[in-house]
């Protein structure tokens, strides 16, 4: 279990980069972290992998306080970060020496997630691109089987058919003991992985709800004609898009990128969405 209490931090004393956030995120979940960029997502990612300390407030994960870094804690929790700097070592050599530091690594599962996801594990790590490289880190980092897996933008530089092979092996992987937390400007490549929604915006988390909270309480639309009682809308090729609020309790499916323009655009619609109270699910 993660948690934030009162968290902020800043580089210059006088700009905030995150402020008085607090969370608990709990194992058995997929954490989708959204934010505009520049708005503290990776910080926030840092912050709970113990990279980056807190100015006020405190982190801990599974009872170990990050900003501590003890052995115990580093060995339960792995860090998949957007810019890949890999060895330039043959994959073998990369897996025997960083495996041995995770004491539940599993080295049959690493090589075959990269056969899953077409990495020649013969490879030298400094001839792959910089997709493939992602690759050999996300196989990695899900075979090290820790507690807390955190990712910061995770299918930059991966194809489409790619991304599809990274959703499907992330939910094999998810299982009640592990916490699994997805930074991303990417909305589409979190549609049907995720079940908890994290937003930070102008330094705060505006939104810490789960999927199955949200669409009880608002409900989206396509091809729209009516907008009266839209709490947001916008204009595409395919026709109008809507929010509403979900008065009943209508099943509609969850619309990441439209939820999070709505946040980022619209200054009056966060305030409307706060006033919406959940309906009971019979």
């Amino acid at each position: 279990m993660i948690v934030i209490k009162d968290l902020s931090f800043y580089y210059r004393k006088d700009v905030n980069i995150l402020e008085k956030i607090s969370t608990t995120l709990k194992p058995g979940h997929v954490y989708g972290l959204l934010g505009l960029n520049g708005t503290g997502k990776t910080t926030f990612l840092k912050l709970i992998a113990g990279l980056q300390f807190p100015k006020i407030g405190d982190v801990t994960v599974n009872k170990e306080i990050s900003k501590e870094r003890n052995v115990s804690f580093l060995l339960d929790i792995y860090f998949i970060t957007d810019e890949v700097e890999l060895p330039k070592w043959k994959i073998k050599t990369f897996e025997e020496v960083y495996g041995a530091l995770y004491p539940k690594f599993d080295s049959k599962k690493f090589y075959e997630l990269l056969t899953e996801l077409q990495v020649n594990p013969q490879e030298n790590l400094g001839n792959l691109s910089y997709g493939q490289q992602k690759k050999v880190n996300i196989a990695f980092g899900l075979s090290t089987n820790v507690s807390t897996i955190l990712m910061d933008e995770p299918t930059n530089g991966l194809d489409i058919p790619s991304k599809s092979q990274f959703r499907k092996l992330l939910a094999k992987y998810t299982t009640d003991d592990k916490i699994i937390v997805i930074s991303t400007h990417q909305t589409r490549d979190l549609d049907q992985l995720i079940d908890q929604l994290l937003v930070i915006h102008n330094r705060q988390l505006v939104v810490d709800e789960s999927i199955y909270d949200l669409t009880k309480k608002i409900k989206f639309e396509n091809n729209v004609e009516n907008l009266t009682d839209a709490l947001y809308f916008e204009k595409t090729i395919s026709g109008l898009q809507s929010i509403t609020e979900n008065k009943y309790q209508e099943d509609s499916k969850l619309d990441i990128e439209l939820f999070f323009n709505a946040l980022t655009q619209d200054e009056t619609f966060l305030t409307k969405f706060k006033t919406l109270q959940l309906q009971n699910h019979e």
